[in-house]
């Protein structure tokens, strides 16, 4: 039997799934800055459809995108699912006319989110779903306790089957693990903004998934040249490079590289096939790094 590349990145564990390390983010679909369809529908659901084909069995994905339209695109392309793909979607925020991210976190906002992706998705229950909280790519210290004690409820009424938390801290996750189990956290974390390095040995620690945004972002040109020449060498491209390295990083990591590309989707997928040496480990890690000490969950 032929090994897809998504399968040769390795699997984790997600809720009850176990699923390949290399996912799919669907953000990209949408059009221009996260709003409306996409320029070539058909293109967006070639997309989907060869990362099924490759092996992906996890998709990330929010109503908010768009709205509705990566929801819509993902049910036109997959519907009915494959039995072993994993949809996950996030909840908490909602889009404006101007394309504005504001917090959508009361009870009834969270309520109406989960049933608006239960609709456009087209399934009876969500497979997992992150509550993100506010905060561009930096979590605000503040309770979670309502909104997610809300997402627990409607767990319990069989609309989720799993929860998971985005954009969250330390103190965060442990407030809401207090609540419902959490099966994964999505967080800012690449090569160079390591903040998490301690939650992530923990969470690896515990058994639970980490997912990366922002994978190749936030680079100074001295970081992104040194990635660059770590490329060269290996004959490769830097997100080949920055995500064989997250893939190196801890096994509880899941990457969700997103695209509208057919070609750039098989371009991120091939880093499963990059093997970083020691010497590249070492050389990339000087690169980023906190330095932050240990922590415990």
């Amino acid at each position: 039997m032929t090994t897809t590349t998504a399968e040769r990145s390795g699997q984790f564990t997600l809720g009850d799934r176990t699923v390949n390390r290399l996912g799919y983010g669907a953000m990209q679909l949408a059009g221009p800055h996260v709003m409306g369809p996409p320029a070539d529908r058909d293109a967006a659901v070639a997309v989907l459809r060869r990362a099924v084909e490759l092996g992906v069995d996890h998709i990330d994905t929010s109503d908010y995108y768009g709205p509705h339209v990566t929801n819509e695109v993902i049910r036109e392309a997959l519907h009915p699912y494959p039995e072993q793909l994993t949809i996950v979607t996030k909840v908490g925020a909602r889009r404006t006319p101007e394309g504005e991210w504001p917090e959508a976190l009361s009870p009834e906002e969270l309520r109406q989110a989960v049933h608006d992706n239960l609709e456009h998705l087209g399934v009876e229950a969500l497979d997992v779903v992150n509550l993100r909280m506010p905060g561009f790519a930096a979590p605000v210290e503040r309770s979670l306790a309502e909104p997610f004690g809300a997402l627990a409820e409607m767990q319990q009424e069989g609309l989720v089957r799993h929860l998971g938390v985005s954009n969250v801290t330390t103190q965060q996750f442990a407030e809401a693990r207090a609540i419902a189990p959490v099966v994964c956290v999505q967080n800012h974390y690449n090569l160079v903004h390591r903040d998490d390095d301690p939650m992530l040995d923990a969470l690896a620690r515990e058994g639970v998934a980490y997912v990366p945004f922002f994978p190749l972002g936030g680079f100074s040109p001295l970081q992104s040249a040194a990635l660059e020449t770590v490329a060269r060498r290996l004959e490769t491209t830097p997100m080949q490079v920055a995500l064989a390295w997250l893939l190196a990083r801890s096994p509880n990591i899941l990457l969700i590289p997103g695209t509208s590309s057919v070609a750039h989707l098989e371009e991120n997928l091939q880093a499963a096939m990059r093997v970083l040496g020691p010497a590249e480990l070492e050389e990339l890690d000087r690169i980023g790094g906190s330095g932050e000490p240990d922590v415990d969950l």
